[in-house]
């Protein structure tokens, strides 16, 4: 099992992420060494954390890095 699957199964032991219908969401803060290892455990595998991000108004961390 890749070693993000196996971080994703341990949060949600741990009640630090929950599914949410078709989605996981963090309930407990939880550090990362970069947005793509976030991402990563969110999507299962390989993820570009800049762009995979996105606040309420659709703008990913890679837009607001530029603004």
């Amino acid at each position: 099992m890749p070693s993000v699957m196996v971080q994703r199964n341990r949060l949600i032991e741990e009640g630090g992420l929950v599914q949410n219908v078709d989605k996981y969401v963090f309930v407990k803060d939880t550090e990362f060494s970069s947005p793509s290892s976030a991402a990563a455990v969110i999507h299962g595998g390989s993820a570009n954390g800049l762009t995979a991000w996105v606040n309420a108004n659709g703008k990913s961390l890679k837009d607001l890095q530029n603004v």
